[in-house]
């Protein structure tokens, strides 16, 4: 995958879990948005020939880095990780934190990307972490939890 389509389905899936977390939260979000990056959660073996793996991505994060960085540490030989959860974890300032979760896979085809029939290539929008009492309807607050 290029870096300028990469580029653009994250904003795109940036925007899109930005709306779902908008109607849960009761934070006022905003579209300045940063990430927090961690990389090869599927701690997959290096014996997937059909895939590029990087063992040394195990237990890497990256905090607050911009939408060119995460295209620039996520793209590596126009291949990307097959799945990519996106949600929104905090607000800091008037900042709109958005949580990666990758794969530790990466490929450059489409067809295996996880959430491609979706449109949204690697991308799968998920709601923010929701508080232990958390209720149905209920909207909750994201700068009183701690996420992991």
């Amino acid at each position: 995958m290029k870096k300028p389509d990469f580029h653009f389905l994250l904003l795109g899936a940036s925007y899109a879990a930005f709306k779902f977390a908008e109607g849960m939260v009761s934070d006022t979000l905003t579209t300045e948005f940063r990430y927090n990056v961690l990389l090869n959660i599927s701690n997959d073996s290096p014996e997937l020939k059909q895939f590029d793996i990087y063992p040394d991505d195990a237990g890497k994060r990256y905090d607050m880095i911009t939408a060119k960085e995460v295209v620039d540490l996520l793209n590596r030989n126009e291949k990307v990780p097959v799945w990519i959860d996106i949600s929104v974890e905090a607000v800091v300032g008037d900042i709109t934190v958005l949580r990666l979760l990758c794969a530790g896979r990466f490929s450059g085809n489409p067809l295996e990307y996880y959430y491609n029939k979706h449109g949204s290539g690697p991308f799968g929008i998920k709601s923010p972490n929701l508080p232990p009492d958390h209720k149905d309807g209920r909207r909750f607050n994201l700068r009183g939890l701690r996420n992991a």
